[in-house]
């Protein structure tokens, strides 16, 4: 299993820029031939994966809690 987050993140998107022109040839394909429908939805569901893979990102701890010099702390 991949741990790094960033190598993740690449992958997905090599994936995403490879299967893009696919989809859009089964999308033109599909028009014509209905059998191609359950291919390109596979295709679009891997692509919706990657998409997700790739704005995944963990919140940060230090965007939880305002900062200390804060004008809110300050007054009181």
């Amino acid at each position: 299993m991949i741990q790094d987050p960033e190598y993740s993140r690449r992958l997905a998107q090599n994936l995403l820029e490879l299967l893009s022109p696919y989809e859009e040839e089964l999308i033109q394909l599909e028009r014509d031939i209905p059998a191609f429908a359950p291919l390109r939805r596979a295709v679009g569901i891997v692509i919706a994966e990657a998409c997700y893979a790739i704005s995944d990102r963990p919140v940060a701890q230090d965007s939880l809690v305002p900062p200390m010099d804060d004008q809110a702390e300050q007054t009181r």
